[in-house]
């Protein structure tokens, strides 16, 4: 099932891993050290213009009762949602922009527009996801509790409405954020836990409350008062805005997650876990997408999550530059950089969400051996010394060679097999174990 033993299935020694954490250190450094005020005039700059986005599409909506005006004034204002939360709002809360020490823009007083608590979302997403990121039954994020997203989620009847389920998330994803930490069945347990879970949802009360009455009161009411308004447009439109939002944000995050080669792994991989075990976790457990500057600017530059993973609290304006050195580095050791089209990634998504909607005895691949869930496991027929230095080129052979002398085998068995009529006969090709000792 899932990666029990993450050196073994990256066919890395621990020097490899030690040399690896030496070099992604090292680009650590020169980023902090190269912050300067370029940087933080990107951030500013980033927050004037989103909020000058915010106010064009009020003044739009003011006019709302034509189409037009309601239509440019609804994108506007999807527009400027999308950034506040994606550029802004998730990377201020990492710490990113701590370093200017400027009170208005850092993690600990930031208040992003949406239903969500910004200390709460900080707690579970930085403190326990990117600490645990991808261990199946330490990360919340995996599934969000409500979808199956991996093999070692053991398949129940509630998960024949993944896709339903997925759907509905995505149209409410700032409610998702917002009840992710508040771990509600602690409500009817007394103790020191259900005091805090009663202060979350007392919290959580008043945040959505401030937001429901600014977008589908205030301001509404506000531009009601224009003749070329009305109370219902403005309602509409900022209903709309925040739903784009919700979509635009739950696709980003979900790409970044749940696509082929995204990795999962067991509680027993983290025991004992060194710095680059956990590097090597956060590359193998992400995935990127490939993107210009205007996808990754409204992506809020998470188009490189595998960085991002890497660097949590580095400031995203400098990804792309970092990009380029992950990259290298994986050429090197022989690791596979996930990335692909931004809609490529998005379909594995929810071709992934579709076919774990269905039992595992309905489904093709081995449980170690699958686009979404693979383990070591899956490289039990290689030689005992296949990783290392590839006697025929001299470079480092590991994780990305491993994999394609697999999958070469698998191909191959398929293409020997002989003809045969049955779906039986097609999954035996498929999922028979491989003659020991392949080496490649």
């Amino acid at each position: 099932m899932a990666i029990s033993n993450i050196a073994a299935f990256a066919h890395l020694t621990e020097p490899d891993i030690e040399a690896l954490a030496a070099e992604l250190d090292s680009i650590r450094v020169d980023v902090e050290e190269s912050l300067g005020e370029r940087d933080a005039r990107y951030i500013r700059r980033t927050i004037a213009a989103q909020r000058g986005l915010e106010g064009a599409g009020r003044i739009l909506l003011a006019a709302s009762s034509k189409r037009w005006a309601w239509w440019a004034g609804t994108v506007t204002l999807a527009l400027a949602k999308i950034v506040e939360n994606m550029e802004i709002g998730h990377n201020v809360m990492h710490g990113q922009w701590n370093w200017m020490n400027d009170p208005e823009i850092h993690s600990s007083t930031w208040e992003w527009d949406m239903t969500g608590v910004s200390k709460h979302w900080r707690s579970t997403h930085n403190f326990q996801h990117h600490k645990y990121t991808n261990i199946v039954g330490m990360d919340d994020d995996i599934g969000y509790a409500i979808l199956r997203v991996t093999r070692d989620q053991p398949w129940k009847p509630f998960n024949a409405g993944n896709l339903l389920f997925n759907a509905i998330l995505a149209l409410s994803f700032e409610w998702g954020i917002g009840f992710q930490p508040i771990e509600l069945g602690k409500i009817l347990k007394p103790g020191a836990d259900r005091e805090t879970t009663l202060r979350q949802v007392r919290e959580l009360a008043v945040k959505a409350g401030r937001q429901a009455v600014k977008d589908y009161v205030g301001f509404p009411g506000l531009t009601s008062l224009s003749p070329a308004a009305s109370y219902k447009s403005t309602l509409t439109a900022n209903l709309t805005a925040n739903v784009v939002r919700n979509v635009w944000a739950d696709t980003v995050i979900f790409c970044g997650h749940f696509p082929d080669g995204a990795e999962k792994f067991t509680k027993t991989d983290m025991v004992g876990e060194s710095k680059g075990q956990w590097y090597l976790r956060q590359m193998l457990g992400s995935a990127n997408f490939d993107a210009g500057p205007t996808l990754r600017f409204m992506s809020g530059n998470l188009c490189y999550q595998i960085e991002h993973h890497l660097y949590p609290d580095l400031p995203s304006n400098r990804l792309h530059g970092i990009s380029v050195r992950v990259r290298a580095l994986c050429d090197k050791y022989d690791l596979p950089y996930t990335t692909g089209s931004f809609l490529v990634q998005c379909g594995k998504t929810w071709r992934t969400i579709a076919k774990l909607s269905l039992p595992d005895r309905y489904l093709r691949d081995t449980a170690d051996d699958a686009a979404e869930t693979r383990s070591e496991r899956m490289f039990a027929a290689l030689t005992p010394g296949f990783a290392g230095t590839d006697p025929a080129t001299g470079r480092h052979r590991g994780l990305k060679t491993a994999i394609a002398a697999v999958r070469r085998w698998r191909r191959d068995a398929v293409l020997q097999k002989p003809p045969g009529p049955t779906v039986a006969r097609r999954r035996t090709a498929t999922t028979s174990t491989p003659p020991q000792g392949i080496s490649y």
